[in-house]
């Protein structure tokens, strides 16, 4: 069946009082998930699309970031947001938000959409997609299958969540905030006292004999937050490249540190590697425990971003990180958070692999 068949476009406006109504932008579709979990209210905008509770909020704009959940409630969206409804008879409501959700549907709406800076797909594309869809009753058995996976899934992502705020209490509780020193610890030196600052340069693109050799190479783009440690890189390259950008092997145990493009990502090397100019990186001395300030680093990095300067693209420049302040706690209370943080590390390693599995189960059965 196609989508026509049993879903439709909504394109109602809202026309009663706004005042304490829920408004939902672009900005508030989480990629990947099916379920609306935040939301604005008495926003000043210029939205005028209603939305109803059961139906579909499909991100129209820039369609390959899969943005599409089912709203929990009557409300006013974006017109860069497409309202889709389920055709009674045809399919049940509560199937229709994983028909959307899946990567069949954006793979097709993504050939469909049209516009250089922000592309957009129309309903016209979109409700040519076609769907095996089993009976009525079937769908049935299918969604309840999907909504229990899925609640599984949130029940595993409020426990990451809890894991990553015991750290952070624990952390306060140990140490205080080390950038203002709120626990008065007597050691409170400056960063580059206490480590050793590593930058990098990028070899020349265009020179085929700076590339593809056995040194790694790495870029802001490529650090993550679902693991701190880093043990590869996308790009190697050669000792000639090397030497031609006068580069620096970072010692595994570095905490890497972006402050361009964007500020604040950190990271932990579990294998030698160089990296461009987009990190200020740190060596640690004997008296700081990498663990220790790369924790530091990623609790304080909404300060640490406020500092960045430039107009292009925000950077934070060597001098500003030479005269960073940090509190050195004693050498075995860092020890101690270290342990703390690894054994919290592991447990958020396995709920994040449990998140991934039920994921798959989940486009398995819509798949299938």
């Amino acid at each position: 069946m196609k989508l026509s068949e049993f879903a439709k476009e909504c394109r109602d406006t809202w026309k009663e009082d706004r005042s304490g109504v829920p408004v939902v932008g672009l900005e508030h579709l989480e990629p990947g998930e099916v379920k609306l979990s935040v939301w604005d209210v008495n926003s000043e905008n210029t939205f005028t699309k209603r939305f109803n509770k059961g139906q579909v909020l499909l991100g129209r704009r820039r369609v390959y970031l899969r943005k599409a959940v089912v709203a929990p409630f009557d409300g006013i969206c974006s017109g860069d947001i497409t309202v889709i409804e389920a055709i009674p008879g045809k399919i049940l409501p509560e199937l229709l938000p994983f028909v959307i959700q899946n990567d069949a549907f954006f793979d097709y709406a993504e050939q469909g959409s049209a516009g250089s800076l922000s592309p957009r797909v129309k309903w016209e594309h979109l409700k040519d997609f076609e769907v095996n869809l089993p009976p009525i009753d079937e769908q049935k058995v299918l969604a309840e299958k999907l909504w229990a996976a899925y609640r599984l899934k949130e029940s595993y992502k409020k426990l990451l969540a809890a894991t990553d705020e015991m750290v952070k209490s624990r952390f306060i509780e140990m140490f205080g905030d080390p950038m203002t020193n709120s626990k008065h610890w007597t050691d409170y030196e400056l960063l580059k006292d206490v480590t050793e600052i590593v930058l990098g340069s990028t070899p020349n693109s265009k020179n085929p004999k700076y590339w593809d050799g056995t040194i790694n190479w790495i870029t802001p783009a490529e650090l993550s937050e679902q693991s701190y440690f880093v043990y590869d890189t996308e790009r190697h390259i050669t000792k000639e490249g090397f030497l031609s950008a006068n580069l620096t092997i970072m010692p595994i145990g570095t905490v890497l540190f972006s402050t361009r493009a964007p500020i604040g990502k950190v990271a932990i090397t579990g294998q030698e590697m160089c990296c461009n100019q987009g990190f200020k990186n740190f060596v640690c001395s004997n008296r700081l425990n990498n663990v220790f300030l790369y924790y530091t680093l990623k609790f304080k990095k909404d300060y640490l971003c406020s500092l960045g300067t430039g107009t292009t693209f925000k950077e934070l420049s060597k001098k500003v990180i030479e005269t960073l302040r940090i509190a050195v706690p004693p050498i075995e209370l860092q020890n101690e958070f270290e342990q703390i943080y690894n054994q919290a590390d592991k447990s958020g390693f396995e709920l994040r692999k449990s998140i991934e599995n039920i994921d798959s189960v989940i486009k398995s059965l819509i798949n299938n």
